[in-house]
């Protein structure tokens, strides 16, 4: 199965920002934007593995900055890192000012999906090879949050999380 670059997954999402979509202080819901970000990230997934992809996870939602009506809002996935067969998604949130046109981080998450093939059983994906600083440190940081994840749930022995432990030795 050949590797592949963060860069291959990218999937970049603009749109406007709707009265309907916005909360009484006129903010983008919080869930519309979930729901935004599971859509590029699930697109991104697809991309990577060129198989059906689930969301297995949302693991680290950061709502950082209001969207206001009216702004024009990015979503920007790509595959940090893949596993055997789930793939770990971040994704950047970006709001442009209207005037200068400038754009500022407004919000990040990361999701875990897993390809499935047509019965729904997982099937393997390929890995990732990181080019950019960025997203060496992504690519890095996604083994410690796997391994935390395990962990927690009980999956993991905490002396199996060598990436955990590095962190404090």
């Amino acid at each position: 199965m050949t590797t592949k670059t963060p860069q291959q997954s990218r999937t970049i999402m603009t749109d406007l920002v709707l009265p309907s979509e916005t909360n009484p202080l006129n903010n983008l819901f919080g869930g519309e934007l979930l729901a935004r970000m599971d859509r590029a990230a699930s697109i991104a997934a697809r991309r990577h593995s060129r198989r059906i992809v689930v969301t297995a996870s949302v693991n680290h939602v950061a709502f950082n900055r209001a969207v206001p009506l009216g702004s024009v809002v990015t979503v920007e996935a790509k595959v940090s890192r893949a596993f055997k067969t789930s793939m770990e998604v971040f994704i950047d949130v970006w709001i442009e000012d209207r005037e200068s046109g400038e754009r500022t981080k407004a919000n990040e998450a990361i999701y875990t999906f897993v390809a499935v093939d047509e019965t729904g059983r997982p099937i393997a994906v390929p890995q990732v090879e990181p080019e950019s600083d960025l997203e060496k440190e992504r690519f890095a940081a996604a083994l410690r949050r796997k391994q935390l994840s395990l962990l927690l749930a009980g999956k993991m022995k905490p002396q199996d999380a060598t990436e955990l432990k590095a962190l404090f030795e």
